[in-house]
């Protein structure tokens, strides 16, 4: 009944639209109110693409290829350098080809016609590789050293710590040996890393270093992605490379542009998708440094008035209502697919970009909070524009949101009226294991929730599921093997010693990775360490800790220790995604609920021919456990509890176990499977008749 009249009254709802209904309102009926918004927000986007490809005479790829106009290029026998800077009275390069003073021959020129655009054409010996320079801008009122906001790499000076831009024109430029590489989708498995804090040794660590020692690790896993956080330039190490200062340059603390693609080059050969962390939500507030105050103008980038400020990031936020911005932002995108070949791009902080009040303090409770008036209609544009371009660019790139309100149709095609996002990350995965490690006693895990909240998404978007994100690894917060076992760690992670603590630890660990890993419906992601229960948070040299890199690293001498624990916990993160992979498409499989038991603790669904069984009780066996599943014979494929992984070993694996048929259900081809189920595991088994079995 309560459906019926929902029905009646979304049909007068529908009934009413006075706009053309988009596939993202067809597909879910609690979006008929918000469909003129929604048509809105879309006719925008088609609106501003109109304009940039004037008129559709070029396409929106030809609109954004600034950073091949601006910035400094060597082209023929002579160097340009071109700045947009409308503020400026006056604007000089200098460096190390002047003595870093202002000179004529140095001193930049309005380009006639343009809106703020200042021009240097210098003969080829004006300048050398790896001649370092800033700009010197002035404007009434003021005067100062700046980095050009279209540098295309930016370096430290290791004592004095100051920032410059640098000439960087080898006489060899990289030769790509991987010009054909397609990342593979169905599943995406990414491996998130950051390349300075990838190494073993207390030190910021390298692009060569990343590929020759982490890059074969990741490989051997059997990851087909990674995505890597801090590759944009940025002055504080400890951000995490989330304030970001130069949007052009390639970290320099990690090494060259060349040794960054020889980086992705290598991962492409190993069919591996390199996916980059890329900001646009904010930018770091450094004047010198960054795009605060170019040129006497702290808006020439940014909103205006209390809208500048991020009130929790202590950041800038930029304006997408200004064309150059727009520009800026869809130029970056295109620069790193097309200078470094990155297959995509995690959009970092697209909550705060959606909304006024970046998301916080909102609780998003229904639909109408999407469409409230409260949203940044140009932050949503320009993110539409963003994937429109990306694709545009490369049609097998990967876009992911990190978004966590759950604005619907950000993961949804353009076409039907999405935002064009390829994955969003599944946010209230990781939140919900936090929760229920924290508050419920393992008697009360309930697998009717397990099971809703991991596959909690919406069915017109794809997503990217993952059990713990990398800020929980940082100090003042728990990875989940922490919150599970805590300081035992340290005294009960060698084998042979564990106690109930450590063997608790090291089983949820693994259920919970496998519960979340089997039921994407698009990816899943792993924080590099994670995979083996890394013991240590993460802490960035800082003046609280000396400025020391004890913890700014990953031990992987830990899991190739075949005498300590973490050995299981890699093992198994490695045999689980072999499973997965074993089925093609396996995130475009059917989701198939087969049976849960609360009181009981159980959960099994299936996936084509792969059956996944969850025993969540932390005390109680059951043996002889029955599911209704298709007749055949069924064989285990991964064991939690096996010996290989650091369980107890109480299930044969080589039975073969056949189903019992039922005259109830013979019409149906179905019949029962009995299963020995030990506490606190799993089983992942397969149908022998399916033609992926070996």
């Amino acid at each position: 009944m309560v459906k019926k009249v929902q029905d009646n009254a979304n049909a007068a709802i529908k009934a009413k639209c006075n706009t053309q209904l988009l596939g993202i309102v067809e597909s879910d009926s609690y979006l008929y109110p918000f469909n003129e918004a929604i048509f809105g927000r879309h006719n925008y986007a088609l609106e501003r693409i109109k304009e940039f490809t004037n008129g559709g005479k070029q396409s929106l790829s030809e609109f954004a290829n600034g950073y091949n106009y601006y910035g400094l290029h060597k082209i023929n026998d002579q160097w340009i350098f071109r700045e947009w800077a409308p503020n400026a009275t006056d604007l000089y390069l200098i460096g190390d080809f002047n003595n870093w003073k202002r000179s004529s021959e140095y001193q930049c020129k309005r380009v006639d016609g343009s809106f703020g655009d200042w021009e240097l054409i210098l003969d080829e010996n004006a300048m050398h590789h790896g001649d370092l320079f800033k700009m010197y801008t002035l404007w009434n009122g003021g005067e100062g050293e700046r980095i050009p906001a279209w540098a295309q790499r930016v370096v430290q000076d290791e004592n004095t710590k100051v920032f410059s831009a640098q000439v960087w024109c080898p006489k060899q430029t990289y030769k790509w040996k991987n010009v054909s590489f397609k990342p593979t989708k169905s599943p995406l498995l990414i491996y998130e890393c950051h390349i300075g804090m990838a190494q073993d040794a207390e030190k910021v660590g390298t692009y060569t270093e990343f590929k020759n020692k982490v890059l074969p690790r990741i490989v051997n896993d059997g990851y087909n992605a990674i995505q890597i956080m801090a590759i944009q330039e940025h002055p504080y190490y400890g951000s995490f490379g989330y304030h970001v200062s130069s949007f052009f340059a390639p970290s320099s603390r990690f090494g060259t542009p060349e040794e960054l693609k020889e980086l992705i080059d290598e991962a492409h050969n190993n069919r591996i998708a390199v996916i980059m962390d890329i900001v646009h939500s904010h930018a770091v507030k450094n004047e010198i440094e960054g795009l605060g105050n170019l040129a006497g103008d702290p808006n020439q980038y940014f909103y205006p008035g209390q809208r500048r400020e991020h009130p929790a990031w202590d950041s800038l936020c930029f304006d997408y209502g200004k064309n150059e911005v727009i520009h800026f932002l869809l130029s970056n995108c295109k620069y790193w697919l097309e200078e470094y070949h990155f297959d995509g791009f995690r959009f970092d902080g697209v909550t705060s970009m959606l909304y006024y009040s970046h998301g916080l303090g909102e609780s998003f409770c229904n639909y109408a909070d999407y469409f409230n008036g409260h949203q940044d209609d140009n932050a949503i544009c320009y993110l539409t524009l963003a994937n429109c371009l990306i694709h545009e660019v490369n049609k097998y790139a990967i876009t992911i949101a990190e978004e966590v309100s759950g604005m619907p149709g950000l993961a949804a095609k353009f076409k039907d009226g999405g935002y064009g996002f390829d994955y969003r990350m599944a946010m209230n995965i990781p939140d919900y294991w936090i929760k229920t490690i924290k508050e419920l006693p393992d008697e009360a895990w309930k697998p009717s929730s397990i099971f809703w909240e991991v596959k909690n998404r919406r069915s017109d978007e794809r997503t990217i599921s993952y059990c713990e994100s990398h800020d929980q690894a940082l100090v003042g917060d728990k990875t989940i093997i922490f919150r599970l076992i805590d300081a035992d760690m340290y005294w009960h992670f060698k084998k042979g010693d564990e106690n109930d603590r450590a063997r608790r630890g090291i089983a949820l660990h693994k259920m919970i990775r496998l519960v979340t890993a089997s039921t994407i419906n698009g990816g899943y992601l792993n924080f590099m360490g994670n995979e083996f229960g890394h013991p240590e948070w993460i802490d960035f040299p800082r003046e609280g800790n000396d400025w020391s890199y004890k913890y700014a690293r990953r031990q992987w001498n830990l899991v190739d220790n075949i005498e300590l624990c973490y050995h299981y916990l890699g093992d198994f993160d490695k045999k689980m995604l072999e499973v997965i992979k074993s089925e093609p498409n396996f995130s475009g499989t059917p989701l198939k609920e087969i049976w849960h038991n609360d009181s009981d603790q159980i959960l099994a669904f299936s996936r084509n021919d792969l059956v996944f069984v969850f025993n969540f009780s932390p005390s109680r066996s059951f043996s002889d456990y029955g599911f209704l599943v298709p007749n055949g014979i069924y064989n285990v494929k991964l064991n939690t509890d096996s010996w290989e992984y650091g369980g107890f070993g109480f299930v044969d694996e080589k039975v073969k176990h056949a189903t019992l048929p039922d005259p109830l259900y013979e019409k149906d081809n179905k019949g029962w499977l009995k299963l020995y189920i030990p506490a606190r595991s799993a089983l992942v088994l397969r149908r022998k008749n399916s033609t992926n079995e070996n």
